[in-house]
This record gives C-alpha cells, structure tokens and sequence, in this order.
C-alpha cells in the first residue's frame, strides 16, 4: 500500500497547531468527508484515547473508531482505526519554521480495509482521500489562520 502524504506551512505556533489538530471537536471543521467526532474516553487526550468519527465515503456514511498510538506535542501524533470497514493509519508531523513562529503541518494516511472496507479501499477511499487532504491541509491553515471564506 501507498500511504499518502501532503504538507502545508501555516501562520501559527507548532503548540497552536497541534492543540487544534489534536482537539478531535474540531475534525469536521477542517476534513471534508468527517461528518462528526466524538471522545471516548474521559478526561485530556492521552496514548491510548479513542475517538469515534463519522465519516462520508461515497454517498455513505461510515462510523469507525480511531486510538492514539503516541502523541508528542507539539511536535507529532499517530493514531489507527479499530473498527469499521476504513481502518486509516495516520501520522501527523508539526515542523517549527521562523523560529517557531509558523509551522509545517505534514499528514502521511494509509488504510486496511475489513469486509467492505476491502472493496471500498482502493475503489473509492483512496481516490477521494488523494483528492481531499490537499483541500483538507488547505482548510486547516484557513482555520488557523483566521480566514473562514
């Protein structure tokens, strides 16, 4: 499998971006197809904190649940899905540029598809993923950078 990876530099703090990124309320803010986001578990983000997302694939919708597998702030995370058909595999890097003053948000995503997942993976995930982060990272530094239009 091929993962897949895009950068893009923002006007913010590492810290800052890593406490958004990481702040799972604000996921279908910034990523196309997550249609919502919710803890699991109680208490601050930790290794180990599982997350249930709402995702559209295609013309469906498709829960799963993702767990941190580390967290390094404010400088990376990764994370996998548990369940569901789509299990992605993310890692998240956060470059200090300026001095710390802007960043380098880099996001490298593969999947392992399960039952439907299997089909759904390359014929479908895949593409709209290649499609989608670029406009996701694009999202993202809007957000963080205060340009909501």
């Amino acid at each position: 499998m091929t993962v897949i990876r895009e950068s893009i530099d923002v006007d913010r703090t590492p810290a800052e971006v890593y406490a958004y990124l990481t702040d799972f309320s604000h996921l279908p803010e910034w990523q196309l197809s997550a249609v919502s986001a919710e803890s699991l578990d109680e208490g601050p983000l930790h290794t180990g904190s599982r997350v249930r997302v709402t995702r559209r694939i295609g013309n469906r919708q498709i829960p799963m649940t993702v767990q941190f597998d580390e967290l390094d702030p404010p400088r990376s995370w990764d994370l996998h899905g548990i369940d569901g058909p789509v299990r992605p595999r993310t890692h998240g890097e956060i470059e200090p540029l300026d001095d710390g003053r802007r960043s380098r948000v880099t996001i490298d995503i593969d999947f392992e598809g399960h039952g439907l997942g299997k089909v759904l993976v390359p014929l479908v995930v895949r593409p709209q993923v290649r499609k989608e982060l670029p406009r996701d990272e694009q999202l993202l530094k809007d957000r963080l950078e205060g340009r909501t239009d």
